[in-house]
């Protein structure tokens, strides 16, 4: 956590209510912050409904690889999660270090081995001293409790600011459910399926399968749409998991996907993520400027998407946010360069409510006070329209500052 919190942080954080079915405790065990939080347990009474999505990345880590080898199980017991060390690409020791935190786990909770879920967030390529927190889960179990989504949050920051908290409530038969989430990351931010670390629990009765589409899914307009560098992380985890308590006041269990009941739940679910996701994009590393980026007229939603995601992963663009300025070329840079369809001579542009250019060239009515103004302002909205067809996407990003070389210049010291 760096001295200062990020200046597009919230002014205040959403208050998670205490959920039926689910635990949790933290524990500092100095696997690399001093006088911090850095090991979190989250415990399911009883046997937990579970989806994930994780990296796609081809060197993914001992915990990726060991979530993936549990999800066919099909049920949850306890997550440990840990920040500090990300155990990626620490080979025989990598897998040593997950199956001693799984025993540790199991005997702790009383659970099977394939009913723990491991997550794992920092320096890569540095062998994970598992004995530093194994010994301390049993302590943690104990001490367990439901009213602790902030403190969560906190335990797994690494170069994160603030912690990222969200909560939303949907109907489904008549009964409230509760669904609440939690996400870390700030750099080496490029999810492809899905954020550097994030947990969403709920309280609903909905079988896993149906978790998982619906997870699927939901990762595409949200953390799927995000990007703060263009790095994909070797640890990238998205986990939902449903407690079931929900069916004590009558909700009756959902086991299809194309379950009518489903919908209000999928609208909250998408909801929650699309918030956590952003809360991610605001906490860039050196960030002081969010950039939200409209692609509109393309040949298709993904051709939209790629083009959106080009101009967010330019440093050019990023830097010229960074100094607020509204250099449009390089936007049209960025377009050019992504590989879709695209007509230079209808391209159309604009910074905010200000068209800077129309038709492949600088707007006639083009005001450099109007759109320096918008750059001005912490939130920039920036749309491109290709005039080919009815493709869009929207992604969320941040601008590039000093700050970030000076995090990603010394992080490993």
């Amino acid at each position: 956590m760096s001295g200062s919190v990020s200046p597009l942080a919230p002014k205040s954080f959403a208050s998670l209510p205490a959920l039926r079915g689910v635990r949790m405790a933290t524990a500092s065990a100095g696997i690399k912050y001093k006088n911090r939080t850095d090991v979190l347990l989250m415990v399911f009474d009883k046997p937990a409904s579970v989806a994930g999505v994780f990296t796609r990345s081809k060197c993914p880590s001992a915990p990726v690889d060991f979530c993936r080898s549990n999800l066919s199980h099909g049920t949850a017991r306890a997550v440990v999660v840990n920040s500090g060390n990300a155990n990626a690409f620490t080979g025989l020791k990598g897998r040593q270090a997950t199956e001693l935190t799984a025993k540790s786990a199991s005997s702790a909770v009383g659970c099977g081995e394939n009913e723990v879920y491991l997550a794992s967030t920092g320096v890569i390529g540095e062998p994970l001293d598992a004995t530093k927190f194994a010994g301390v889960l049993g302590d943690m179990h104990a001490q367990a409790t439901g009213d602790f989504w902030f403190e969560a949050a906190k335990a797994i920051m690494t170069t994160d600011t603030y912690p990222k908290v969200a909560t939303r409530s949907a109907v489904i038969d008549g009964v409230k459910v509760t669904i609440n989430g939690i996400a870390k990351g700030a750099g080496m931010i490029a999810p492809d399926m899905a954020t550097m670390l994030s947990f969403v629990v709920t309280d609903a009765d909905i079988a896993s399968p149906v978790l998982q589409s619906l997870l699927s899914a939901g990762v595409e307009p949200s953390f799927n749409s995000m990007t703060v560098d263009s790095d994909t992380s070797t640890s990238d985890t998205l986990m939902l998991f449903a407690t079931g308590a929900a069916s004590v006041d009558g909700q009756g269990r959902i086991d299809r996907a194309d379950d009518p009941r489903v919908s209000a739940f999928r609208a909250a679910l998408d909801d929650l993520l699309k918030d956590l996701a952003i809360q991610v994009a605001r906490d860039g590393e050196g960030a002081t400027k969010m950039l939200e980026i409209t692609v509109t007229g393309a040949e298709s939603d993904a051709a939209a998407k790629t083009i959106a995601l080009s101009i967010a992963n330019s440093p050019l663009v990023k830097t010229a946010a960074a100094g607020e300025d509204a250099n449009w070329g390089r936007v049209v840079m960025a377009v050019g360069k992504a590989g879709e369809a695209a007509d230079r001579d209808k391209l159309a542009i604009w910074f905010g409510d200000v068209r800077v250019a129309v038709n492949g060239e600088r707007d006639p009515d083009y005001s450099e006070e109007a759109a320096s103004n918008v750059m001005k302002g912490q939130d920039i909205p920036l749309k491109v329209d290709l005039g080919l067809g009815s493709g869009k996407a929207t992604v969320w990003t941040c601008d590039l500052t000093k700050e970030y070389v000076a995090i990603n210049g010394d992080y490993r010291s």
